[in-house]
């Protein structure tokens, strides 16, 4: 076995979805996470379209985890956080990522976080775990269902501590969560569940 795929085969891959009211659980998430976790982030975030987002500034701020805009073809590190940037679309192919253009169609509703957890789901199988944060609506609540049926693990926001408790809502209807947690305390679950998986 060469040396890449072995490393591959030792990493978690954690997709993390957030809308509205996500930045500062995304924050809460990652000030609680070690820096040498093995486990490599991508954070899919609903972005306004017209602003540039300073998602990668500001979380800087607040890990030491370094914190990467998502290019097209960049190869996922461990120990690294990769941020979704706007007007795009995400998605994970042999553990590079994919950027497409949002389709703006009038009346197609995008849904980033189930576009990216879906690809993560048929890309990394149980090596694969979604979490998904406060936000409106139901985005990732197709994706977590592809990483439950791939073996993967879902983590869930505890609408008590949600700013929008639509996205964690429509998640934990689906009945595939494995754990419902305060942001602050998905880092030890997280840990503990690498650590033994099964």
């Amino acid at each position: 076995m060469n040396k890449e795929s072995d490393a591959d085969t030792l990493v978690h891959y954690v997709g993390i979805g957030a809308s509205a009211g996500g930045l500062e659980a995304i924050e809460e998430f990652f000030t609680h996470m070690p820096e040498r976790s093995n486990l490599a982030f991508i954070v899919i975030q609903h972005l306004s379209p017209d602003y540039k987002s300073l998602m990668v500034e500001l979380l800087s701020k607040k890990t030491k985890i370094p914190v990467l805009r998502s290019v097209d073809g960049m190869q996922v590190k461990p120990n690294h956080i990769y941020m979704i940037p706007p007007k795009k679309n995400l998605s994970i192919f042999h553990g590079r990522l994919v950027l497409k253009e949002k389709d703006n169609t009038r009346g197609v509703v995008n849904l980033p976080i189930d576009i990216f957890l879906r690809s993560l789901a048929e890309d990394k199988a149980e090596r694969a775990i979604a979490v998904i944060l406060s936000g409106t609506g139901s985005d990732g609540m197709r994706g977590i269902r592809a990483i439950k049926e791939h073996g993967g693990m879902v983590m869930v926001q505890d609408e008590t501590t949600s700013k929008f408790n639509g996205m964690p809502r429509a998640a934990i209807s689906t009945g595939v969560a494995d754990f419902i947690l305060a942001p602050k305390k998905m880092p030890d679950q997280l840990m503990a569940y690498v650590g033994h998986p099964y």
